[in-house]
């Protein structure tokens, strides 16, 4: 790809993220349950975040969804929030 289409990529899926997320708030935070795990076909349990409109938030390591992601932080006691085995 060249310069010119990687920034236009870029920005449109900042502009996506910034929609989803912007100026919502987290109403809950909880580990993915073993049976949620089990309906994606994931051997490991993430962290999820619901949002106050309805959606949820849920690393995955991959852009597929082959599998639950760990989310790193910059907090210097905990920057990792790690997966869970189901």
């Amino acid at each position: 790809m060249n310069l010119d289409t990687l920034k236009k990529q870029e920005t449109y899926w900042t502009d996506v993220a910034k929609a989803q997320l912007l100026g919502k708030k987290i109403v809950d935070v909880r580990y993915l349950s073993e049976e949620e795990a089990d309906d994606l076909g994931w051997s490991e349990r993430c962290v999820v975040i619901h949002l106050d409109d309805g959606n949820i938030i849920l690393p995955s390591s991959d852009d597929e969804g082959n599998s639950a992601g760990a989310m790193f932080t910059n907090d210097q006691k905990n920057p990792t929030l790690p997966v869970l085995r189901a």
